[in-house]
């Protein structure tokens, strides 16, 4: 089949496949490797017959024998991978009391993802030798709001650093802006409110088609939905044959991207609907990742999951965490990495010291990969002693992915508190509205998504309720 790209261009793809497949434990040999370096940057990009061959190449490459990991893709697998959980936990809030914690998670959300907006590009990319971390805090310094505590002024230092998204500066911002950290906790609602918990992959991927512009969406996500729709054209949407497509393709033709963020961004829509109830949100996660990427592109959005449902009845940051890991394979890349940043908190006084540690261990993964993204979501809870405002600026002041990291973090610790005991000062700017891309939610109110969600909620309990019997 021929190389047909979504995000980036087919020579791109495969320097990207290049480092996805070691990263995936096997063994890509050094002909390959010179041939890929030898590949011109314009001339080659899109010469078909070069890239076709050194794909063929790729296939069937031997793993390494020190690779130990276990990593399914498949929902039952994975289960039998997991440890001891809770998998639900006693919710015990009334109609009230819920509401307000669905209002606290979404303001959390848009706040966090607010927040990091202006600085996505100078957490991942850094600036004047310095890394993202340093360089946030560098601009920070030289505005005097170092440590973060309100959303970035976009004034000018004369230190030649300059971010982004201006109506998400402390000087213009009045709502939550269109992104996509938002945009696909929208989606979840809405393919809940449409198709209920019986929901499927596909109906996700057909409400991304009616739903949302192309050009909203990134890196795994751009390209799944372009292998969806290249097997599945809309003459054959409305037929009575089956779907072509199948998850195992969409999530891997042509797709590097399988194990950055991009799915772990998309926990909260259906995390809020199983409040209390984490292993239900776990897997309304995986239906939602496992057909735009593999392994820890899928556990992130799984454990993230496990933790925003949780919040609504726990909140001591290890135990939330504790029961993400129950919900993802004990042996993989994502479980490792977390255990042993639980060891790193107790010895590190600070976040920042932390972060040196998980940038000198992590130092060659993509800035976007799911992993040490997820570090820092964890990390904001305990440093950020799961206090709203403070742990989504630990979240942002951490880089790298900054507003998918304050979105998450948000989620998690906006359901905990509830919108009545949020605090700080980031909620207020927000003036409780959202104005995003997605069709059908052009304008609306964040006490207007909690509300729906609780009657989504409700739906969702009562058919979990149904299916136990």
């Amino acid at each position: 089949m021929y190389i047909v790209s979504g995000w980036e261009n087919p020579l791109a793809l495969l320097k990207h496949e290049l480092v996805q497949l070691e990263y995936e434990g096997y063994i890509v040999p050094e002909s390959v490797k010179d041939k890929i370096a030898g590949l011109h940057p314009v001339y080659d990009a899109f010469n078909e017959q070069k890239l076709l061959q050194i794909h063929a190449a790729l296939e069937n490459l031997p793993r390494s024998p020190a690779y130990n990991y276990v990593q399914p893709n498949e929902l039952d697998a994975i289960r039998e991978e997991r440890p001891d959980g809770p998998r639900q936990l006693p919710l015990k809030l009334n109609d009230r009391a819920l509401l307000d914690r669905f209002h606290g998670a979404w303001t959390g959300r848009a706040a966090g993802c607010a927040l990091g907006k202006p600085v996505e590009g100078m957490g991942m990319n850094g600036a004047n030798g310095l890394n993202g971390r340093l360089t946030i805090k560098k601009y920070l310094q030289n505005r005097g709001h170092w440590e973060l505590d309100y959303y970035f002024s976009g004034k000018d230092a004369g230190d030649g650093l300059k971010i982004g998204c201006e109506k998400s500066m402390r000087e213009n911002i009045a709502y939550m802006e269109p992104d996509d950290d938002i945009h696909y906790s929208l989606i979840g609602l809405k393919v809940l409110e449409n198709k209920g918990p019986d929901f499927q992959w596909s109906d996700v991927a057909n409400c991304w088609n009616d739903s949302l512009p192309y050009n909203a969406i990134c890196t795994a996500e751009t390209q799944a939905i372009l292998n969806y729709n290249m097997m599945t054209p809309r003459a054959r949407r409305w037929s009575v044959d089956p779907l072509p497509a199948t998850p195992a393709f969409t999530r891997r033709h042509n797709n590097p991207y399988r194990e950055w963020i991009g799915a772990q961004i998309r926990a909260d829509g259906w995390a809020y609907a199983c409040a209390g109830n984490p292993e239900l949100a776990a897997e309304f996660a995986w239906r939602d990742a496992s057909w735009t990427h593999t392994a820890n592109g899928i556990y992130g959005e799984m454990f993230a999951a496990a933790m925003i449902a949780a919040a609504f009845v726990e909140s001591d940051p290890k135990k939330l965490v504790e029961i993400g890991l129950s919900e993802i394979p004990r042996n993989c890349k994502l479980a490792e990495a977390v255990r042993e940043a639980l060891t790193w908190i107790p010895k590190c006084k600070t976040f920042e010291q932390f972060m040196e540690k998980m940038e000198k261990k992590y130092a060659g993964m993509s800035p976007v990969h799911t992993v040490n993204n997820a570090l820092i979501v964890v990390m904001s809870l305990f440093y950020g002693k799961m206090a709203p405002d403070r742990s989504i600026c630990v979240s942002v002041m951490g880089a790298l992915d900054t507003d998918c990291n304050g979105a998450t973090t948000g989620s998690i610790v906006g359901a905990a508190a509830g919108r009545k005991n949020f605090g700080g000062k980031l909620a207020a700017p927000l003036h409780d509205t959202v104005k995003p891309l997605v069709f059908g939610f052009q304008t609306c109110t964040m006490k207007d998504l909690a509300e729906r969600t609780l009657s989504i909620h409700k739906k969702v309990s009562a058919s979990a309720a149904e299916h136990k019997k």
